[in-house]
């Protein structure tokens, strides 16, 4: 099973590393520091889990967990027994390994994640989309709050989007792929290759285009009629 580490500390990134490595269960493919940038590679890469400090500075284990639509199988790992109990709350979190971590312990999530995947248990996410009111992204190495109602439209620009809001333009690494999976399908529609509109802001559509704002996007031939199922027309 592929496996990323997120821990600030050094040591504790080396000490999980080396565990995997004894075990062969797991392979580390990378390691972080900071949940930013885990964020950033998990944009374009999928794991099977992902070992999460809870205390980090900035930006907790909980408020990754949060930013993540269908998170991986997560192992806790922390030096702080009083988190056990709003842990266990993610659906997606399988243990929780407190500091210093033992080789048995270790063995013994291990274990745990082993048979998850055997009986193919589906880890759900935590935060359902339809409850779902902001997203995150990752700008200038800072993580960004967006309100998803604020979102006029997305569009897609080589290996980057850009996030077109009331008050701003985010530009961000990732791709059209994978924002469309996070934002919520009843207000937002793909209706070209490049972009996704919401579907609330439309002021005008005429022939092969809509007017958003002051922006006009094409509407690809087999999404148009897509989208006008969408609209209420009289």
């Amino acid at each position: 099973m592929n496996s990323i580490i997120i821990d600030d500390d050094e040591t504790a990134r080396l000490i999980i590393k080396q565990l995997c490595g004894v075990s062969e269960q797991v392979s580390v493919k990378e390691e972080f520091s900071s949940a930013i940038e885990a964020i950033k590679y998990l944009n374009s890469n999928e794991v099977d889990v992902i070992f999460l400090d809870i205390h980090m500075p900035s930006f907790s284990g909980f408020d990754f967990i949060q930013t993540l639509k269908s998170p991986p199988k997560i192992i806790l790992t922390t030096s702080d027994k009083n988190f056990a109990l709003q842990a266990f709350e993610y659906e997606c979190v399988i243990d929780y390994l407190v500091k210093p971590i033992t080789k048995d312990r270790f063995d013994k999530s291990l274990l745990k994640l082993s048979h998850l995947k055997e009986t193919n248990v589906a880890v759900k996410e935590d935060f359902p989309t339809k409850n779902v009111k902001f997203i995150y992204v990752s700008v200038d190495r800072r993580l960004v709050k967006i309100n998803i109602p604020d979102i006029y439209f997305v569009e897609a620009k080589g290996d980057y989007i850009s996030i077109k809001t009331e008050k701003k333009n985010y530009i961000v690494h990732s791709t059209l792929k994978k924002i469309e999976d996070k934002l919520p399908s009843s207000l937002f529609l793909r209706i070209h290759r490049s972009f996704i509109i919401n579907t609330s802001q439309i002021i005008d559509i005429e022939d092969n285009s809509v007017l958003i704002k002051k922006s006009v996007i094409p509407i690809s031939r087999s999404n148009k009629s897509e989208l006008m199922k969408r609209l209420n027309l009289l």
